[in-house]
């Protein structure tokens, strides 16, 4: 399946709409097809754009801080339009988006890890024909995420 388009860069820019400053749920939405899938390593498989703006809406509404993701491995394999990516989500509990998270999260980062944890995870990626995300599998080391200090 070659899809015409550049996974790598869809993947860089899909990561980069999750890493923005003040994140934009609609631009993150926008890279998945009407009739996407999503395991989000915490429960059962999703199914739609509705199902997974759901599970993404606490993210982007600072329930969790400032949370980032740094990709620091990437496989592509553009002939069956499949991605998969390794990562860090980083979690800052401290500033003005930490005020906005959780308390409870926020009161544990800050004593046991100084407002800043990571945990390491990757995301298998599925393509349709078009560039657009029909699969998102999240696995990751977390059921309550098996937290470290950030940097």
């Amino acid at each position: 399946m070659t899809t015409g388009t550049d996974l790598g860069q869809i993947i860089d820019a899909f990561v980069s709409a999750f890493n923005d400053p003040e994140p934009d749920l609609d631009r993150v939405m926008s890279f998945f097809a009407e009739d996407a899938r999503y395991l989000p390593g915490h429960g059962p498989e999703l199914r739609g754009l509705a199902a997974i703006r759901a599970e993404f809406a606490p993210q982007f509404a600072g329930r969790y801080g400032a949370m980032t993701f740094d990709v620091y491995d990437q496989v592509i394999d553009e002939s069956r339009g499949r991605a998969t990516i390794r990562w860090a989500c980083r979690l800052d509990l401290t500033g003005e988006r930490g005020r906005r998270a959780i308390a409870p999260l926020r009161w544990f980062a800050r004593i046991r890890y100084g407002g800043r944890v990571q945990w390491h995870g990757l995301d298998v990626f599925h393509f349709d024909t078009a560039g657009r995300i029909t699969g998102k599998f999240t696995y990751a080391t977390f059921r309550l995420p098996l937290w470290e200090r950030g940097r």
